[in-house]
């Protein structure tokens, strides 16, 4: 805690008094790759306001303008993004069509690639000063979508060096510039007077990395930090109530079943384990009822689709399991998981079944479940993925050659659902057509939605406007600011 009150109390020294507070931030995982936004250290510079995109999402993952105005679908290949004129990156240089090719196309080139182009081959070439062309080598309907992950924030091109280095100091386009980088201890931002948009109401952001769970909750009552992300289910009865904000997560905890050996083979004996699950057990004594029972795949972080779910047609009506044995699997990582194991195996021996449990950290456990070793596995899965869509979670997780399999499942009609859905442009149609897919999943009995997770916000009483985003690609706002007395 002395290194933790170290990071947030000692004074910037640039910094006047009629500057405005500074937003004080405990974060959970250091960066991994040095901030640079081809990796998962994006969401990080998103979170911060100072790396931005093209394109934004809203609630409904709808495409919204931001350093594009707009654009427009050209044929099936092509796109043509128009740029917000009057922007300037955060060392000085102003954003042109030639910056944008230049960010987008060392994303498309990087090795290993940014997850939302994963088997997307992608081209930009600049159409004069403010007009960029955006390629891809098949049909693509969520461009838009891809454009918007911070995997593709588009920095100043000083921030791009050799052998695919990429350094975000000084060089993104958001209400707070990155000034500091302190390995992965801390790191410091300060307002940036010529933003294009609001300015930004706090003088700037101190940031420590506290991967210690226990130390970030008593950053909050200890008044050190202002905004905590990720308080442990475990410490929020030290903390007051009105100091803590839950927010729904794209994340669902799935019981996978194996379809292609073993006993789970047989659908009958599949809905046997479905008609097994008691998921409040699960919610009320692993997760302190802070999190949702899960009737689909997909979950309030998505709030369409409750609305258009339908009952599954005909479920398999289960079958006696007169105490065959399965082997229920699952990883250490995720400290609630090997838990909800136990619960399970309990719960599944009570309706019949013979319960083995294997439990390894992921990295020795997902070579395995992948190659289908076990008859059950328990995962807590992101369903939302860097475009904001879930046909790409649906697809590698349920499809004939989808590569994270663990189901094995491979069912024609679900392969053709998936299709369709992905071919369809984003809006009203194409999440009906998400909902019939996962309709299909359902009734295959090969996933068993358990929970959907929720992440808990803590947020100092003085703390406004502070983001509460489910795709946590958002935490602090240029409307962000801490009252002081």
């Amino acid at each position: 805690m002395l290194l933790l009150s170290g990071c947030f109390n000692e004074p910037p020294p640039e910094t006047q008094e009629d500057d405005g507070p500074r937003i004080r931030l405990a974060m959970l995982q250091p960066p991994r790759s040095g901030l640079t936004p081809l990796s998962d250290d994006a969401f990080k510079l998103s979170r911060w306001r100072t790396a931005e995109t093209l394109v934004t999402l809203d609630p409904l993952g709808e495409a919204q303008p931001a350093l594009a105005t707009h654009w427009q679908q050209l044929d099936a290949r092509r796109w043509r993004f128009t740029l917000r004129e009057g922007v300037q990156f955060h060392d000085g240089s102003p954003l042109t069509a030639a910056s944008v090719v230049n960010a987008l196309t060392t994303a498309a080139h990087a090795a290993p690639k940014p997850r939302i182009l994963d088997g997307v081959t992608l081209g930009a070439v600049a159409d004069g000063d403010h007009n960029v062309i955006v390629t891809t080598a098949q049909p693509d309907p969520l461009i838009p979508q891809r454009l918007s992950s911070p995997q593709l924030a588009i920095l100043a091109p000083s921030a791009y060096g050799k052998n695919g280095v990429v350094n975000p100091v000084k060089a993104g386009t958001g209400p707070f510039v990155l000034t500091q980088v302190n390995g992965t201890s801390s790191a410091r931002l300060d307002r940036f007077a010529h933003y294009w948009g609001t300015k930004a109401r706090a003088a700037g952001i101190d940031v420590a990395f506290v991967p210690d769970g226990t130390a970030r909750a008593a950053a909050l009552r200890t008044h050190t930090a202002d905004i905590v992300e990720a308080v442990p289910v475990s410490q929020v009865a030290l903390l007051d109530p009105q100091r803590v904000h839950e927010v729904p997560m794209p994340r669902t905890n799935t019981l996978y079943l194996n379809t292609r050996t073993g006993p789970f083979r047989d659908p009958a004996l599949r809905a046997a384990a479905r008609q097994a699950l008691n998921r409040q057990q699960l919610i009320d004594n692993v997760y302190e009822r802070r999190a949702d029972r899960a009737d689909g795949l997909l979950g309030p972080a998505l709030p369409w689709a409750a609305a258009l779910r339908q009952p599954v047609a005909a479920p398999t009506a289960p079958a006696s399991p007169n105490g065959v044995t399965i082997t229920l699997a699952t990883f250490s990582d995720r400290a609630e998981l090997p838990e909800v194991a136990t619960y399970l195996a309990q719960q599944l021996s009570a309706a019949g079944f013979t319960v083995k449990q294997v439990v390894r950290e992921y990295a020795h456990i997902e070579a395995d479940a992948l190659a289908g070793k076990f008859d059950a596995f328990i995962l807590s899965r992101a369903t939302v993925l860097d475009s904001g869509d879930p046909v790409a979670y649906l697809y590698s997780d349920f499809a004939c050659k989808g590569s994270f399999n663990l189901s094995q499942l491979c069912d024609a009609r679900i392969d053709q659902a998936l299709e369709q859905a992905a071919a369809i442009p984003a809006g009203a149609e194409r999440r009906q057509a998400i909902m019939a897919a996962e309709q299909l999943i359902l009734a295959s009995d090969a996933a068993l939605p358990l929970l959907h997770e929720r992440v808990i916000q803590g947020e100092a009483a003085g703390v406004r406007e502070a983001a509460r985003d489910p795709r946590e690609r958002m935490l602090v706002t240029s409307d962000t600011t801490v009252l002081t007395d």
